[in-house]
């Protein structure tokens, strides 16, 4: 072969075989699935969101972005508790789910829709199910933005993967609430107006192809990647590396064969 052909060959195919050789390092982080979910209101609320789950291992990080809530609770910031609910048919309830026809969904009625609580979306400390109901380490106001990573714990993570969990947002402006619920006690807890305990915003978490928010990157490997494979691209670009610089090489070596 002519020099001048072995000399444009050569770097094509180390181009090529450094990319391919390359190419694992982008998948190396670990796997991880992300789940989302848009929130829909339940009990009139008219609010929205929508709540996004991203789990590595064992390590969960949860977005959320809610509006539309209640904003004020005796004189203050209305303490919106948050969960991931388990262990049921992971859906959210329709108002047939009222059973005592006072107008609203209380939470047990919609337990066998969404199932108890697997994970609570706390904003600081405990995010088992004893913090539930602690208002302390509950969202506050009408609207926010919620993100935490926390270790999650086997049944939540299991539910996630099984599609049976559902994000479920608490708290109802009791003015709109007929008068029997609002006169109403939680049945959570009973110190509590029914209405403080009552859903207000529930959606079912589905694996999804996303990327966390905020342009968190991509950990490779698992389904948050909704790019190409990198892998494949690296081999693909050898690949081509390596024919373009053949192509060229027979070309020069046309060239100087026609010269002759």
């Amino acid at each position: 072969m002519n020099k001048k052909a072995t000399l444009l060959l050569v770097p094509a195919v180390a181009l090529g075989m450094s990319a391919f050789a390359a190419a694992p390092a982008f998948a190396a982080d670990g796997d991880s699935t992300t789940y989302q979910t848009e929130l829909g209101a339940l009990n009139g609320s008219n609010a929205s969101g929508t709540a996004m789950v991203t789990l590595t291992g064992d390590e969960a990080h949860v977005h959320m972005e809610v509006s539309g809530l209640a904003e004020t609770f005796n004189d203050g910031p209305y303490p919106h508790v948050q969960h991931i609910h388990i262990g049921e048919q992971g859906t959210c309830p329709t108002p047939d789910a009222d059973k005592n026809g006072d107008g609203i969904v209380d939470t047990v009625e919609g337990h066998p829709s969404y199932g108890m609580i697997g994970t609570t979306l706390s904003s600081s400390g405990d995010t088992s199910p004893a913090a539930g109901t602690d208002l302390k380490v509950a969202q506050m106001g009408g609207s926010y933005t919620y993100d935490r990573t926390f270790t999650l714990n086997a049944d939540t993570a299991a539910s996630l993967k099984a599609g049976t969990a559902s994000v479920v947002v608490h708290g109802l402006d009791p003015a709109t609430l007929s008068k029997e619920a609002q006169d109403a006690k939680s049945n959570l807890v009973p110190e509590l107006p029914l209405a403080a305990t009552a859903p207000a915003l529930c959606g079912t978490l589905t694996a999804s192809q996303m990327d966390m928010p905020n342009g968190a990157p991509l950990t490779g490997g698992g389904s948050t990647s909704n790019g190409p494979d990198m892998g494949l691209l690296a081999l693909g670009g050898g690949l081509f590396l390596t024919a373009g610089g053949i192509v060229v090489a027979r070309r020069r070596s046309l060239a100087v064969s026609n010269s002759k």
